[in-house]
């Protein structure tokens, strides 16, 4: 099966509420369903925001319209809910996300990596979650990259989360493993038990989704506006 069709099959198994989804959706959080429901710790924006009108629906990020070649980098499957405080699914919450290329480089003007963009990476994308709060993209791993003298900055991808009635969630996500999460200013700016759900195992994919590849599961809990 190609790789677009691999894609659109669990698009599809997903927007119907596939049970293999859900189970995957669910994941490593299933047993911590009291924490699970604690609003997402905020993180930073970050100064390489696309800005609105750059965010598109193809889910898959790892290759562009009209490249055969794909994107450079290990491709994972980022899947999860968007829930509210009491652990209810939102339906269509919009879900946007940006990230670096595998060389650690964001597509963005104000980004003074020197390292190589990649012409076959999308960078960033958006979903709305279905009746049970789901979404799902493909990516890659993106690479580590210098904030500062003496700060590299862990792989990690970047989520703003936006639902009518409920307060808008910026935040990242980090990779299990990872050994620069130790000594990242931002990430240890979160305390502990909070600190662990930004960050997440990954593990191979079923038979449903593209073999090599990595799935994990990050869900998201948004605070409701009182007024």
């Amino acid at each position: 099966m190609s790789q677009s069709k691999s894609l659109l099959t669990a698009r599809r198994n997903f927007l119907k509420n596939s049970a293999a989804i859900g189970a995957l959706a669910l994941g490593a959080k299933a047993a911590q369903a009291a924490d699970s429901c604690r609003s997402t710790p905020k993180q930073s924006l970050g100064p390489f925001y696309p800005g609105e009108k750059n965010f598109g629906a193809d889910l898959d990020l790892t290759s562009v319209p009209g490249r055969p070649a794909r994107a450079i980098g290990k491709v994972v499957y980022v899947t999860g809910k968007v829930l509210d405080v009491e652990c209810r699914p939102l339906e269509n919450a919009n879900v946007e996300i940006w990230q670096a290329c595998a060389s650690g480089r964001y597509n963005h003007d104000r980004d003074p990596n020197s390292a190589p963009l990649d012409p076959n990476f999308r960078y960033w994308s958006e979903a709305f979650t279905n009746k049970n709060g789901e979404y799902l993209f493909k990516t890659i791993i993106p690479g580590a990259y210098p904030a500062d003298v003496d700060w590299i900055r862990p792989p990690h991808i970047h989520f703003r989360i936006t639902k009518l009635g409920y307060k808008e969630l910026v935040t990242q996500m980090y990779f299990a493993g990872e050994s620069l999460n130790v000594t990242d200013h931002l990430l240890n700016q979160v305390p502990g038990q909070e600190r662990n759900s930004l960050i997440v195992n990954f593990q191979p994919v079923g038979a449903d989704l593209e073999p090599g590849t990595l799935i994990g599961s990050f869900s998201i809990t948004l605070s409701r506006v009182r007024g």
